[in-house]
């Protein structure tokens, strides 16, 4: 077991902006929109129809087949409509939207508590399954379908990711911190379902507050570890973890399960505590909203369908007076420049904050600069230095993946560069000294590679 992975870069970390505020709940007053598709699989069918009252806590959609998930109302209030938003992606998506009348009101208190002793394994993963819970690490991917592997007695490690490498995000630090004995609850509820499985919390050691917290909930249980890891990114990835934690690579057709893994976030197991022990849906996580052009940078724990423009608002709006939207983005005279739903590294850049905070969603970080805008006014041609493919944490030839993809040799890139094991984490084009967007070339790559597979699909 090591503590860390090969390649990786060291971003400057930007966490001093929030890394010490501790989370608060924030309770919006404008309406809610709640996608339909706020996981990797098919979107949930909506249950509610305009006029339905509705609480917090309320199914609203359920799962529409196995890889799916079920979504609950964060507020109370009323169905205003079940139609097309534009959503963080900038695209228009099924959505419910609900008139919020601020009040807040329950389905049920969830401060009663059930002796997760007397539940069995299958009870365990109904209730994970009824309460919604995907990844909140960013992936999305539904967590009940994560914890029925097809050979559970073949999992060796169960890994609680609190790495949190993406730059500038904290929530999951403050997390740790405040939360410690409940995600060791849930860790140890996962770990029933794997008999032959020993848990290991990995925190990177920038955050030793949270190490300290962990370890102390942790105490002297005899299958599970916290593990301090070299501060690199991406640490937090799930296939960077699983080579330091097992030493074990694995293609992209695979799963981690397929090397004896399970990878949960910090947050879904803080969640997996509250819908098991609680009977709590999820309906909302925890966020950090940071970055240079916004005014109080913090953590928080933000209700599913939060506007983003309303979060930043609420905390002082962004600097020199730039908090107004106009046509839908910033101000053109702002000193926020770009806004990015997640870290520098792997975030989604959006054109608008008027748009709902999603399940998976873990921060938004505005900046008053525009990285992407000042590679692109010095990038020059490719050096072949080889840096690039010194930092990748899979083991790929960056350099020769995008001569492919830019001569459209899609079936090189493919078969023979071994192209889709791109995790897109960014650390190619963080460290090219030419500036090359190296991984916006592999993002497209991937799309055209997987079209392509589709139409040929259809057309059998």
């Amino acid at each position: 077991m090591k503590n860390t992975f090969r390649g990786g870069v060291h971003p400057e970390e930007k966490k001093k902006l929030s890394r010490d505020v501790p989370l608060r709940l924030f309770d919006p007053k404008g309406e809610m929109v709640f996608p339909l598709s706020q996981h990797i699989g098919k979107p949930a069918k909506a249950i509610v129809k305009k006029g339905d009252p509705v609480l917090v806590g309320q199914l609203i959609a359920e799962a529409d087949g196995f890889v799916s998930a079920n979504i609950h109302s964060s507020c109370s209030g009323t169905v205003k409509a079940v139609e097309m938003r534009r959503v963080l992606t900038g695209q228009m998506a099924d959505c419910i939207v609900i008139d919020n009348d601020g009040q807040f009101t329950g389905k049920e208190s969830w401060a009663a508590r059930d002796d997760g002793g007397t539940l069995s394994n299958n009870d365990i993963l109904q209730r994970i399954q009824d309460a919604g819970i995907v990844g909140l690490g960013g992936a999305g991917f539904p967590t009940h379908v994560k914890l029925k592997p097809k050979d559970p007695d073949a999992i060796r490690w169960v890994i609680a990711n609190g790495a949190e490498c993406e730059p500038y995000l904290t929530c999951n630090d403050q997390l740790m911190r405040s939360k410690g004995p409940e995600i060791v609850e849930a860790l140890e509820l996962v770990l029933r379902l794997f008999p032959n499985a020993e848990g290991v919390i990995c925190i990177e050691n920038n955050k030793p507050e949270a190490i300290k917290e962990m370890k102390k909930a942790v105490g002297d249980r005899a299958r599970m570890k916290v593990k301090s890891m070299i501060t690199k990114y991406p640490q937090g990835g799930e296939r960077s973890l699983i080579e330091a934690i097992a030493g074990a690579n694995y293609p992209a057709s695979q799963l981690p399960a397929d090397v004896g893994c399970i990878v949960c976030n910090v947050g879904t197991l803080y969640a997996i505590q509250r819908a098991v022990l609680y009977r709590e849906p999820l309906f909302s996580q925890v966020f950090t909203l940071t970055g240079e052009a916004v005014s109080q940078p913090g953590n928080y724990i933000v209700r599913d369908g939060t506007s983003f423009a309303e979060l930043v608002e609420a905390a002082g709006g962004l600097k020199n007076g730039t908090n107004a939207m106009v046509g839908g983005g910033l101000k053109t005279d702002a000193k926020a420049v770009k806004a990015l739903v997640g870290g520098p590294m792997m975030g989604i850049a959006i054109g608008s904050l008027d748009v709902p905070i999603q399940k998976q969603n873990n921060g938004l970080t505005v900046l008053d600069f525009d990285p992407v805008e000042e590679a692109e006014g010095l990038m020059t041609s490719c050096l072949h230095c080889g840096r690039c493919s010194t930092v990748c944490p899979m083991g790929l030839t960056p350099q020769l993946m995008a001569e492919a993809a830019e001569l459209n040799n899609l079936e090189r890139y493919e078969k023979k560069l071994y192209g889709l094991e791109c995790i897109q984490c960014g650390s190619c084009s963080f460290c090219c000294p030419a500036k090359r967007p190296l991984t916006q070339t592999f993002k497209k790559a991937k799309g055209e590679i997987m079209a392509k597979r589709q139409r040929e699909g259809g057309n059998k």
